[in-house]
């Protein structure tokens, strides 16, 4: 969670960095902003497959 975490603010730093005229490369902006989306998703895919699993645990009986 904290790697999800440091992509995001990482991204962000750089797109500001952007917006504000700063001296970033756009591919670097892109690159981390890919990052960022790629590993939110996984961390989602993750946790849907987490609570998948626990609700079908829920349901088996005993």
């Amino acid at each position: 969670m904290n790697k999800v975490n440091e992509t995001q603010v990482a991204s962000d730093d750089l797109t500001t960095k952007l917006v504000n005229g700063e001296d970033v490369e756009l591919h670097s902006v892109m690159i981390a902003s890919q990052k960022a989306s790629v590993t939110m998703q996984a961390t989602l895919e993750v946790r849907n497959k987490v609570v998948e699993a626990y609700q079908e645990m829920m349901r088996m009986s005993i």
